[in-house]
């Protein structure tokens, strides 16, 4: 019996610890980063701009064909020799075999392949930046998912104690009732208002289970159904608006990318100008053919040569009908109007970074006040609550100031994450969402 009791007590334990298991924001995170589908998806991208950017893909290296043939030729044949004796082959065959190695090897080019290699690696830098996008929007959207899944938890608990606090009023009433202090009704409004709160608390779990779902989607199905989520808050208020200003001309991922792609409409002017010069070649084989011919009119019955052949040729498109003139011109646009993007780019993303942190001051001004509404709205709740054991204050007013301590911590619950997404958006913004531990 001692073992049977032993052995319920450790699965017990086991079953709390279990579902006790607490996700912070940076276990989250990582999962995300690991299993997220759109974040594996960009990793591949960058894969791909990574090999396209190799050496392999350059246009540096010579191209090599091997080729190989062969022919069987049978004909009838008549012909006249010097004497005047004439010759007659009938079904004569002819077969030729041949095979050869050929280099092929661009020794100047106008720089279009340089350029163009150029142009490659800043594309791969494109594509890490489109990375990071993929990552730090990612990120939004885990947080934004896990401060709701946090904030539905403490919804949950308020409501919770909420209807702890009527069951007990109605207790209350019911003995009051039995010993004539008080009618029916006030029995029938303090159950009427445990339903309510019943119902409250129905939604609120239904939220909290559908956030949680959220959450397992972001992060790739790789959180157990049996999870809750850390709902300690910490401010980084040690941020100082104009260094984070400094920091967004400099690192905002938007920002960068405009730059990069400055960059390659560069490199793309630049490999579009070589069409103005010669392209100079060098080319090299290597041969073997033999030939068998059974007609009595040949001279060789079999015929065998191998050998190496090397050149150097100059080709010089002097004039192509005006293409490389207009790609050209349409480069010269593009870039032109990249580094007009970027100058809007920085207008629009300054004015962004201004909006998210005065509206980031204000919500944490929101969520301090109703800090101090929470001290306020208990107060005062304590207060009815004595008068209402007392018989100072009814049940309607006794319900109220229950209502309004329950209104004021919901609404602290929101205003303390809506600060908080307010402060991941503006390190967004500045650039320094991944460089902060969160």
């Amino acid at each position: 019996m001692k073992q049977i009791n032993l052995c319920i007590i450790v699965f017990c334990i086991g079953v709390i610890s279990y579902a006790q298991q607490v996700i912070k924001p940076s276990d989250a995170v990582a999962l995300a980063l690991e299993h997220n589908y759109g974040i594996q998806i960009a990793n591949n991208n960058v894969e791909i701009a990574e090999n396209n950017q190799d050496i392999l893909n350059s246009g540096y290296l010579p191209t090599l064909t091997g080729l190989a043939g062969a022919s069987i030729d049978r004909q009838n044949s008549e012909g006249q020799l010097a004497n005047g004796d004439t010759r007659v082959a009938e079904g004569a065959e002819t077969r030729r075999y041949n095979a050869s190695i050929n280099l092929n090897y661009t020794l100047f080019d106008g720089l279009g392949r340089y350029y163009d290699y150029k142009r490659l690696k800043q594309e791969y830098n494109l594509s890490e930046l489109q990375a990071r996008e993929t990552i730090e929007n990612t990120t939004i959207q885990l947080l934004s998912v896990y401060y709701n899944v946090a904030q539905q938890s403490e919804n949950l608990k308020s409501l919770e104690e909420t209807i702890e606090i009527s069951k007990d009023r109605l207790l209350r009433s019911e003995y009051q009732f039995d010993y004539g202090q008080n009618t029916k009704l006030d029995v029938l409004n303090a159950q009427v208002d445990i339903n309510n709160d019943s119902i409250s608390i129905i939604s609120a779990k239904q939220n909290l289970i559908n956030a949680k779902r959220d959450l397992n989607v972001v992060t790739g199905n790789k959180i157990t159904n049996t999870f809750e989520v850390d709902t300690t808050i910490a401010f980084l208020i040690q941020l100082d608006k104009t260094d984070l200003l400094s920091k967004m001309l400099k690192n905002n991922v938007t920002l960068v990318q405009n730059e990069k792609n400055i960059a390659i409409n560069e490199f793309t002017l630049k490999a579009n100008k070589s069409g103005y010069l010669p392209t100079v070649g060098l080319t090299g084989s290597y041969g073997w053919n033999e030939s068998s011919n059974n007609s009595p009119l040949a001279f060789l019955l079999q015929n065998t040569t191998t050998g190496f052949s090397a050149g150097v040729n100059l080709t010089w498109n002097l004039f192509d009908g005006g293409s490389t003139i207009t790609r050209v011109k349409n480069a010269k646009i593009a870039l032109e109007n990249q580094r007009l993007q970027k100058e809007q780019l920085k207008i629009d993303i300054e004015r962004n970074f201004n909006n998210a942190w005065d509206d980031y001051q204000n919500k944490l001004q929101i969520f301090k006040v109703q800090e101090d509404n929470i001290t306020t709205a208990k107060n005062n709740f304590e207060r009815t609550k004595e008068k209402f054991k007392l018989g100072q204050v009814t049940s309607i007013e006794f319900r109220q100031a229950q209502l309004n301590l329950l209104n004021a911590e919901l609404s602290r619950s929101q205003a303390k994450y809506d600060a908080k997404i307010a402060e991941i958006l503006v390190l967004q913004i500045s650039g320094e969402l991944l460089n902060v531990e969160l």
